[in-house]
């Protein structure tokens, strides 16, 4: 118990800002550099969604509508590369994708089958790519300063040609722009200029980096041709990727190695190719959201060796102190419990409260699913953590809501006092329920019977629930080199646990998402801006994020020796934290009206 509660220097007590900023640009924007240097105790200081069409009139989330008319349809009407824009912040250069220019290629989870048809429309030409032409034009550098710059082929050019500069993504995105402008250059029509530091060239790239462009280069293709539904011709192109890719190589040969597997088995499934061999059974039983509610030493690692958790984490408990710092009696409800570790950080955060003395703090966890298991797991948690605040001379109570379908779930399940201050808890809970949107439904209107005073949410900034496989792929491959990249990173030293995460969990992920439609894929994440909307209908509010719970996701990213690569940016009151730029995490704190 000791280990697994063990957060080392993460602690709640006073910190010192050690270590200069990565992310000076958003302190200053967030006029937050007046806290940068205060060492602080945070048990003490403690209808219609304009701009997009992700969701329908009442909105719901989407399902998938998979068109046999998708793909990178070329259009005579694109836009010229120097029309992307360099934004003024180069430090959070976010890729986010633009709904707006694709307004018909997503389902809202109401859609009839008639209603279905109406969003059967082609997607816009290399829009898909396209909108990462901001990130193309982007790439970004570091110098000794910690200032990061827009790289061209002049500043990739070193003595050393052998030397690799460039992250996972960027790899991705210089195969983007080489990929659009190659299919721009062989449409006869567009009548383009092209004008991008790139180019055609492979100027200044080191040998390793010319060969990850390429082979991401023919990734695209064949993705190009699968979302145009010429399995052949995609076919065609699997031999050489699957060849020149690897599970063992560098993080780019590894995200196409799964990638181009993942496509493989899509091909497959459409043609009626279907062979299913010992390993792809396994893998269709394997459900990453089960057994995440069970750490093992894997997921641990995980956790420890990658900050978004952590920072995720303490941010949250930072936000729930700020909003229970008058209540005696809390009562914490939790939607997915796990191992319970966030609740180590509030307990030893209100061991040290003083203005207003504990007099009881309950977690309530919801058991669901495979009673059995997950009953015992939660159980377990339960136990250590009265023993962990016992320890630490807390007043604690565990309750545990057992439901064998979340459709079950009531009011009257939960034990609440009228002297109760409630607060809920959501890390990572209502990602897995997308596709099951009753259940999703279900819970939302639970928590508003019950009224809390607050609920903060920690989701996937991501959007892979798209009705376009298109959309999906191109999405999907940003997320997920960004995630390779920072497992490159954080994990040197841990290659075991590293490649179990990325031939299990991600590459189940990649799979569920690229290979799999229907009921079958589950894996259908969304953005804070569709949380937000979805929220709204439940009669939510967002709430800000003191300076302080900001400072504590910086002061929380420094304490990892790859923290400088993580980077923070706001989305309205929603904390983003992204690696190198590309959003991995959204955290956002919530109240009902």
């Amino acid at each position: 118990m000791e280990n697994l509660y063990n957060f080392g220097d993460f602690s709640f007590s006073a910190v010192e800002d050690k270590l200069s900023s990565c992310n000076d640009i958003f302190w200053e924007t967030k006029k937050l550099h007046e806290v940068k240097n205060v060492q602080f105790s945070v048990a003490e200081d403690l209808g219609e969604f304009n701009g997009t069409e992700s969701l329908c009139s009442n909105f719901g989330f989407f399902q998938d509508d998979p068109s046999h008319e998708d793909g990178f349809l070329l259009s005579t009407n694109q836009q010229k590369f120097h029309d992307y824009e360099t934004s003024d912040n180069l430090q959070f250069d976010m890729v986010n994708f633009d709904e707006q220019l694709c307004p018909t290629n997503v389902l809202p989870i109401c859609a009839t089958k008639n209603e279905e048809q109406y969003y059967q429309t082609p997607l816009p030409p290399v829009e898909i790519l396209k909108h990462y032409g901001k990130g193309f034009k982007k790439l970004l550098l570091p110098d000794e300063g910690k200032i990061l710059h827009p790289v061209n082929d002049f500043d990739l050019v070193t003595n050393n040609e052998n030397e690799r500069k460039l992250s996972t993504a960027d790899i991705m995105k210089v195969a983007g722009t080489r990929f659009i402008q190659s299919s721009l250059s062989e449409s006869a029509s567009s009548g383009l200029i092209l004008n991008h530091p790139f180019g055609f060239s492979f100027s200044g790239l080191s040998d390793e980096e010319k060969e990850d462009v390429s082979l991401a280069e023919s990734l695209l293709a064949c993705a190009e041709k699968v979302g145009y539904q010429q399995f052949e011709r995609a076919r065609f192109f699997l031999p050489q990727i699957e060849s020149l890719s690897s599970k063992t190589g560098n993080p780019v040969k590894r995200l196409v190695h799964y990638f181009a597997k993942a496509l493989r088995q899509r091909i497959d499934r459409e043609t009626g190719r279907v062979c299913v061999d010992n390993v792809q059974k396994a893998e269709s039983l394997f459900d990453p959201e089960e057994d995440a509610k069970d750490l093992n030493p894997t997921l641990l690692a995980f956790i420890e060796d990658l900050p978004f958790c952590k920072i995720s984490m303490f941010t949250c408990v930072q936000a729930l102190i700020e909003n229970l710092k008058d209540a005696k009696k809390i009562h914490v409800i939790d939607l997915e419990i796990r191992k319970g570790l966030q609740w180590t950080i509030l307990i030893q955060a209100l061991q040290s409260r003083n203005e207003c003395p504990l007099e009881l703090l309950k977690i309530t966890a919801i058991a669901s699913g495979n009673i059995d298991t997950s009953k015992q797991i939660v159980e377990e948690t339960g136990k250590r953590l009265k023993d962990f605040a016992q320890s630490s001379n807390v007043p604690f109570s565990f309750e545990i809501v057992v439901v064998s379908d979340l459709l079950h779930l009531r009011e009257d399940h939960f034990k609440i006092d009228s002297d109760e201050t409630i607060a809920v808890y959501s890390q990572f809970a209502l990602r897995s329920k997308i596709h099951q949107s009753d259940q999703l439904e279900t819970i939302m209107r639970v928590i508003r019977t019950i009224n809390p005073i607050v609920m903060v949410v920690t989701e996937i900034e991501a959007n892979h629930n798209s009705k376009s496989f298109v959309n999906r792929f191109i999405e999907a491959l940003f997320y997920f080199s960004a995630f390779f990249d920072c497992l490159e990173d954080c994990m040197k030293g841990d290659q075991k646990n590293r490649m179990i995460l990325e031939s299990m969990y991600f590459s189940h992920g990649i799979r569920n998402t690229v290979a799999e439609e229907g009921a079958e894929r589950k894996s259908r994440n969304v953005k804070i801006d569709v949380w937000r909307a979805f929220f709204t209908r439940f009669g939510m509010v967002e709430t800000e994020l003191s300076m302080m719970s900001l400072y504590q996701a910086e002061l929380v990213a420094k304490r990892f020796a790859c923290g400088n690569s993580c980077t923070f940016d706001m989305n309205g009151q929603c904390l983003v934290i992204g690696w190198k730029g590309t959003p991995i995490n959204s955290v956002s704190v919530w109240k009902f009206i």
